[in-house]
């Protein structure tokens, strides 16, 4: 690792299966420019730090301001306590993103810190600045490292502290920037700088509550990990405009900086609009990253998975499949469940879920529908998996054990096992705030778990009940049965052949 003038760009990459997030370019105001990094580069880093996983390297221009608290700095070069070329932002960011290093090169010295330990995660981190190359104090400016993808290390590895770990530097400078921050905000500060026309305080959501920013993880996803902790607000209104395709720079600022260059609405969408809209909108703006992986106009979608497409829905298989002919039933609109989608479409979904019973009892199999919905999930996908006919009769009592371990009951949405009946009532049952869980077991029993936001509730618990059910316990994990690009088209031809007899694309009557 050689300090140099970074690219500017903010983002993550793997690299030789380490996770690599990166934050270049200097501060700036403006809405952008060469050599600096505005307020959406640190929004954008801001909800990525919120995702699973530990990341590996966390690669800055600028120094983190308060980086040598609570470290041993008698043999540190005299540039470190040089107020200059630090920047609060960074500090923010590294204390939210907890990256295993942490490396960074432009203040011109070299300063290796000792480990410090990160609040309410078990690895540490090591900051590593890197001086200027061919500098006349002759200050190291390549720094070789070596470290094994946290991806791939045991726990015990991970938690591992050496003798001379500190505590975060950042929690003392975090405090003091609260109190800076309480001290110059005027009490009618939101009134005086919002240009929104709704009242920010009746509709606040937990958390936030001091700032006089929006979160833009809660804006964009629902929620916010932080909760109460979080320095920026929840604002519901603010989440429901966001969803309308109105711009998030607006929302925040009264402003955005890309005037007609901007994809998004610098003007309040009223009230009332149906959901309908408001879900393709929503759709409008994911799209438009082109990140999503079951978008079928993404570049990241697989298409060779694709097995059937109809008006509203599309059948793919699963990556990863628990068994054979494990697939999905997927929105082909951006929509992050599938009990939100326009209740017109149910009868769509209801043919595909139907033949794809026939399908499988053609190979003397029962099928299980499983969906899990949670607050910020990305794009629906309803679950399908072909189970023997013998073990048909168990899944209930093992999905109720499952959940008995786990400390909560399973509500029957349906008892008279009626699931067309049973998906309406699931329907006027969900918020669409909430995270609930429901299966649909082979008889048309609807069971189903809405869950509590502190409740931790396993991503896939579907999978690993009904892989307990079929003795394949090792391949709970998706990332375990993976299989090369050329197995799943041979996969993907073979259920085509068998499914085109009841396909309701190709118009058969299901």
């Amino acid at each position: 690792m050689a300090s140099s003038s970074a690219p500017t760009s903010t983002g993550s990459r793997a690299a030789a299966g380490l996770s690599v997030v990166y934050l270049s370019g200097r501060r700036s105001q403006d809405a952008g420019g060469y050599g600096v990094y505005t307020e959406d580069d640190v929004d954008a880093l801001r909800a990525l730090a919120e995702e699973p996983g530990i990341v590996d390297m966390f690669l800055t221009n600028e120094w983190p301001s308060g980086v040598s608290n609570g470290a041993d700095t008698s043999n540190a070069p005299p540039g470190v306590s040089d107020p200059s070329a630090y920047d609060s932002i960074v500090s923010e960011l590294v204390a939210e993103i907890k990256p295993r290093y942490h490396i960074a090169g432009t203040k011109g010295v070299y300063y290796a810190r000792e480990p410090y330990c990160n609040k309410e995660a078990e690895h540490v981190t090591r900051f590593i600045g890197l001086a200027a190359v061919g500098n006349k104090e002759k200050q190291k400016f390549i720094h070789a490292i070596s470290p094994t993808p946290a991806s791939m290390m045991s726990t015990a590895e991970i938690r591992t502290r050496p003798p001379n770990t500190t505590l975060s530097p950042y929690m003392l400078a975090e405090k003091t920037s609260h109190a800076r921050e309480a001290t110059k905000r005027p009490a009618n500060s939101d009134i005086d700088t919002q240009y929104w026309r709704f009242d920010v305080s009746k509709r606040q959501k937990q958390g936030g509550a001091g700032g006089d920013k929006l979160c833009f993880k809660f804006t964009s996803s629902g929620s916010c990990s932080r909760g109460e902790k979080c320095n920026y607000r929840h604002d519901a209104d603010a989440r429901d405009q966001y969803l309308r395709n109105v711009c998030f720079d607006f929302l925040n600022k009264g402003k955005c900086e890309r005037g007609p260059d901007c994809n998004f609405n610098h003007s309040l969408s009223e009230e009332g609009a149906s959901f309908s809209q408001n879900a393709r909108s929503h759709s409008d703006r994911r799209s438009s990253g082109k990140n999503c992986w079951f978008c079928l106009s993404s570049p990241n979608v697989e298409s060779h998975l694709v097995i059937s497409i109809g008006e509203s829905y599309y059948c793919t298989l699963a990556k990863g499949a628990l068994v054979q002919n494990h697939v999905l039933l997927v929105p082909i609109e951006h929509c992050p469940n599938t009990l939100m989608m326009p209740s017109e479409t149910d009868m769509e979904l209801a043919k595909y879920k139907n033949a794809l019973n026939m399908y499988y009892k053609n190979q003397a199999n029962e099928v299980v529908f499983f969906e899990w919905i949670f607050q910020h999930s990305p794009h629906a996908n309803l679950q399908a998996v072909p189970i023997p006919l013998s073990k048909a009769s168990n899944v209930q009592r093992i999905f109720n054990l499952a959940a008995k371990k786990l400390g909560f009951e399973f509500a029957v949405v349906n008892p008279d096992d009626d699931s067309s009946e049973g998906r309406k009532l699931l329907r006027s049952q969900f918020d669409g705030k909430s995270s609930i869980f429901y299966v649909e077991l082979p008889e048309g029993t609807i069971l189903s778990h809405l869950v509590d936001d502190k409740e931790k509730f396993p991503v896939q618990f579907g999978r690993e009940v009904l892989a307990g059910l079929l003795s394949v316990p090792e391949r709970a994990d998706w990332k375990n049965c993976k299989l090369n690009k050329d197995e799943e088209v041979q996969i993907v031809e073979s259920f085509k052949k068998g499914f085109g007899d009841y396909d309701p694309a190709k118009g058969f009557p299901s």
